[in-house]
């Protein structure tokens, strides 16, 4: 369970003095788009649901407190939240009405009975009408947040007036899916202990790659950290002429990174980030071609990667990544291999 603040830690800058907002002198605040709370004083039922510690009253038990409520939905009618270690409660109220606590309530009508407050339904039955809102669909109304948001939607939806789902953008911003096109500059030398004539260098190569990359934002530490996933597809094609005989490499392979991400901020709009990864190479039947003798199959090691970049408007990007040499012959004990690679990476969210 959550908890509403009562003071919260903020800087105007980047750079500026950490200061302390208290509940006493904010009015409201949000985190970067993300949520937002507002300062009310209102009227709360902190009656307990532990069955062992149940009220004997079934009206709610009320006390004025000045809270921060988060803002769930916020239209024509909004729709808040408070929650702390022991209780959960909505609020709403309808355009400038004075916002009030959604009354659900367990209390104890006798020893091993028990009795259910179900106030909030005839709250809202009455308070947000509307032609496509059943009585039914007020009935089997549970008192939980997916269900309490989707109605308040569905209120909106009905009257057709704006609204704003911030628990759809905070789910919205933990996920982000990101096209990923570049250019890799590759190059590969493989050595022979017993046969230094099939030494070959494969020079630098340009290929195009493409990939698609899920990020995951990390819900903490001001959304900085994320985990990244990014099947590539990626190829290097050469040809080689050796003393005695042609060469040639045909390796295509789809690369999956899987990292960690930082973001610097500027400000809302440009950001910059640094990221390591690990990167898996799955392959099918690559291998280097010998005009005469045995061919070699291509098993690559994993190998790790680097990269520093640049995110404008949190759509678009661009990323230069650098690979550690990688391993691309470990079936062949009598053989070296160093396949290495630096990128330019033009990202576009699309989500």
């Amino acid at each position: 369970m959550g908890k509403n603040p009562t003071e919260f830690k903020f800087k105007l800058l980047s750079d500026g003095e950490v200061k302390t907002g208290a509940i006493t002198s904010i009015k409201e605040f949000g985190i970067n788009n993300f949520s937002k709370y507002i300062r009310r004083k209102v009227e709360i039922d902190h009656s307990s649901n532990d069955m062992d510690k149940l009220s004997l009253i079934k009206a709610p038990e009320f006390i004025e407190e000045t809270l921060f409520l988060k803002v769930l939905i916020e239209g024509s009618a909004n729709l808040y939240l408070y929650e702390n270690k022991k209780v959960t409660r909505y609020f709403y109220n309808k355009e400038n009405a004075p916002i009030e606590q959604l009354v659900y309530k367990f209390y104890e009508i006798a020893e091993q009975k028990i009795g259910e407050n179900q106030k909030y339904k005839s709250q809202l039955w009455h308070t947000l009408k509307c032609p496509t809102l059943k009585v039914e669909k007020i009935q089997n109304l549970k008192y939980f947040k997916k269900e309490l948001i989707d109605f308040f939607m569905a209120y909106h939806q009905c009257t057709n007036t704006a609204y704003v789902n911030y628990e759809k953008i905070q789910k919205r911003n933990l996920f982000n899916l990101n096209l990923r096109l570049g250019i890799n500059n590759s190059s590969l030398a493989t050595r022979s202990i017993a046969l230094s004539s099939k030494d070959t260098d494969f020079r630098n190569r340009l290929s195009v790659r493409l990939g698609v990359e899920a990020e995951f934002i990390l819900p903490f530490n001001k959304n900085k950290w994320t985990v990244i996933v990014e099947p590539t597809y990626r190829y290097f094609i050469s040809k080689e002429e050796l003393t005695n005989q042609i060469v040639e490499i045909d390796y295509k392979s789809i690369e999956v990174p899987i990292g960690i991400r930082h973001y610097f901020f500027f400000n809302q709009k440009s950001k910059i980030f640094v990221n390591g990864s690990i990167i898996l190479d799955i392959i099918n039947n690559a291998k280097i071609d010998y005009e005469f003798g045995d061919d070699l199959e291509i098993e690559p090691i994993s190998n790790w990667a680097l990269g520093v970049g640049y995110k404008q408007n949190d759509k678009y990007s661009i990323e230069l990544r650098y690979q550690t040499p990688r391993e691309i012959l470990r079936g062949y004990p009598g053989w070296t291999s160093s396949f290495q690679t630096f990128s330019i990476i033009f990202g576009y969210s699309i989500l």
